[in-house]
């Protein structure tokens, strides 16, 4: 991942309250957040990521720059502040009588029992407020230390209420953001929160790191080894919009593309003519043209690859313009434009169905250099795309895979029939599914009572699909359904609870299998075995207390 903002690229921006948005960074462009203002992209394009800034009313410099970079020691000052209070400041001497009649000194805690805090609480009017907003002089600190001493009952909040009372008119007030790099636990969060959750099927982004790890998802290289076969392909198949294939290719470091390092100097800003020059590389719009020249064959890998299967004409994986690529004008620069291999199913279970898996017609070279440079390209084109086909067909069918991925609504059965095979001993099987009956009705298939009904049928009526065996349970091993949700908890002392609200939605269940090559035959147990030999008790003596002692009589 980058250190630093690149023109073109989608960052996330964390506001004072906590709300994500995800913009796109094109030079020269303004970027408004609401009531929090506006600013232009120019300046943060180069600058390293995780910085704050502050929006100010007016540009202190020439250049129109009103942003602000807030220092680490401002920002940790409320941090700081918080971390030197403890459970005594909230503690006020009183006095007490024992039952002698002697009086003693007894702490008492601090309480919000007896204070009344209302709206007529806060002296400051919105009117007035508003007028300290205009004024140039008054910052946004300002504001909030005014609020703070217009507030008649601040002085009998205890530490921990005046703590909270602060932060909400931080994060009310604060005209400040964080630019922070767009990865996929942060993009789960987004579209929780934002957008329609049912889109990537209630996918979380425990649940999502669960997947990768029970699929034993990683990078894979093959560059020094003598292995015959390919390994570090997996399969999947994804109805989340391209979330899952993302996650995937993050662990396997195929995800982003390459930057080079632009830098822009945090206390010389530039101007939006400086900025367009100097951070858009000179050819930042030749890049596809050259890559194309390189003649890089689309979805060419050999190993740390994954092969997606979808259901319609074209997959649907619009998640993915948010790392860079987009599927419809792949940018051969992108890991992904020869590690993502896609096919439909109709191309899986009958290629030749397909009208893109006939191959052409061969030009002869003397016809070929005869023809417009039009129709020569267009026929090369075809010959590229029917190459690229037959190329991903063959390998898919060849299997071998080092796992399997679904996170789809459909029938997993109806998948799984024809998908298993094609793994290799040993793969990981992972299966996500919002609710738990498709997954439950998986799980008898491939349970341990219909493997041993099915090896104890004859194997003359051994038939796979059938009512009693839908898939054939000999293939997976271990089936296994799990949960898991984080939920966010209160820790105070004497006041730890689960969080009143938090996001609704399905929970999200897993399935987890090993794929397993049956033994061809019938097993027989071979080795040396332990011989015994049956002793009379007479030949038995006991001595020295319980010892057996063997006696061989000649």
């Amino acid at each position: 991942m980058a250190s630093v903002v690149h023109p073109y690229e989608y960052v996330a921006l964390r506001l004072p309250s906590d709300a994500v948005r995800v913009e796109q960074l094109s030079p020269s462009t303004t970027v408004s957040l609401g009531k929090f203002g506006s600013f232009n992209t120019n300046h943060i394009l180069g600058r390293p990521f995780h910085l704050t800034y502050e929006i100010l009313d007016k540009p202190d410099t020439q250049d129109g720059n009103n942003l602000r970079i807030v220092s680490s020691i401002e920002l940790n000052t409320d941090a700081l502040i918080d971390g030197s209070l403890s459970a005594d400041d909230d503690v006020v001497p009183g006095t007490t009588f024992n039952g002698n009649g002697v009086s003693e000194i007894q702490e008492l805690m601090k309480s919000n029992q007896d204070t009344i805090d209302g709206p007529s609480a806060q002296t400051m009017s919105r009117e007035e407020v508003e007028i300290l907003k205009q004024d140039t002089i008054g910052t946004d600190r300002g504001i909030i230390d005014k609020l703070l001493g217009s507030h008649s009952v601040i002085d009998q909040k205890t530490a921990f209420s005046l703590a909270k009372y602060t932060l909400r008119k931080n994060k009310k007030h604060l005209r400040r953001f964080t630019v922070l790099p767009l990865d996929v636990s942060l993009m789960v969060d987004w579209i929780m929160n934002n957008k329609d959750f049912t889109r990537i099927l209630d996918l979380r982004n425990e649940t999502l790191g669960l997947m990768g790890c029970w699929a034993n998802v990683h990078y894979f290289t093959d560059k020094n080894s003598e292995l015959p076969m390919r390994r570090g392909r997996w399969l999947m198949f994804d109805d989340t919009g391209g979330l899952v294939i993302a996650a995937m290719a993050e662990r396997m470091g195929i995800l982003r593309a390459e930057h080079r390092n632009y830098h822009n100097n945090a206390d010389s800003p530039c101007t939006s003519d400086e900025s367009s020059q100097r951070l858009i590389p000179p050819d930042f719009e030749h890049r596809r043209r050259d890559a194309l020249k390189r003649n890089v064959p689309a979805m060419s890998g050999r190993s740390n690859t994954i092969t997606l299967i979808h259901a319609n004409t074209q997959p649907n994986l619009t998640l993915l313009k948010y790392f860079g690529f987009d599927v419809n004008i792949p940018s051969p620069d992108h890991p992904l434009f020869t590690q993502l291999k896609t096919l439909s199913w109709l191309q899986l279970l009958e290629p030749e169905a397909d009208p893109v898996y006939a191959e052409p017609d061969v030009v002869p070279p003397e016809t070929l250099a005869t023809m417009k440079s039009n129709r020569r390209g267009v026929y090369f084109r075809k010959r590229r795309r029917w190459e690229r086909v037959k190329t991903v067909i063959d390998e898919t069918q060849a299997g071998e895979f080092d796992g399997l991925i679904i996170s789809s609504a459909m029938l997993p059965s109806s998948i799984l029939h024809h998908t298993v095979p094609l793994l290799a001993g040993s793969a990981q099987v992972v299966i996500y599914n919002p609710y738990i009956e498709p997954l439950v009705e998986i799980a008898d298939i491939y349970s341990t009572a219909r493997r041993t009904a099915f090896l104890n049928t004859l194997p003359e009526q051994r038939k796979v699909p059938s009512q009693d065996f839908p898939l054939d349970p000999t293939l997976l091993l271990g089936p296994t359904i799990q949960t898991s949700r984080v939920r966010k908890w209160q820790a105070l002392p004497g006041r730890t609870h689960p969080l009143m609200s938090a996001k609704g939605g399905a929970e999200g269940y897993l399935f987890h299998a090993t794929k397993v090559i049956p033994a061809g035959g019938k097993v027989v147990a071979r080795g040396k075995g332990i011989k015994r030999r049956k002793v009379d008790n007479a030949n038995i003596a006991v001595t020295q207390g319980s010892s057996p002692i063997r006696i061989d009589e000649k």
